[in-house]
């Protein structure tokens, strides 16, 4: 029982597009919880998810982004624990209250996965 074992979700078919990590392939979410694609993280382009999946989040702290004051927590994918974006815990400004629960994946740490030609 002194062994630490991970479980993964698996997104199923049901919606037929994935995003996965780029680095273990574990899954992250479904085409249907983006948001938007119009959001820039510290290593370029990022998107903007409702629900994510085989992530641990970090402590909530706060920072000044590009849209103003953010209490933001970083996610970390369970698998291999790299670092993949935020979750918007607390936006302080009116007009970013839309983020908060929301959560950042970098470009750069996601990957399409399963039948995107359709």
């Amino acid at each position: 029982m002194g062994r630490l074992e991970k479980f993964q979700d698996y997104l199923t078919d049901q919606c037929h597009r994935r995003y996965c990590c780029a680095h273990c392939r574990a899954h992250l979410a479904n085409h249907d919880d983006l948001i938007s694609k119009s959001f820039q993280g510290s290593q370029g382009k990022a998107y903007l998810f409702n629900e994510v999946c085989n992530i641990t989040i970090g402590d909530p702290e706060e920072r000044l982004l590009l849209t103003g004051l953010h209490s933001i927590a970083d996610i970390i994918c369970i698998s291999c624990n790299r670092v993949l974006g935020w979750k918007y815990e607390t936006a302080y400004e009116t007009s970013q209250k839309y983020k908060e629960g929301k959560f950042i994946i970098e470009l750069v740490h996601m990957i399409k996965e399963n039948r995107w030609n359709k």
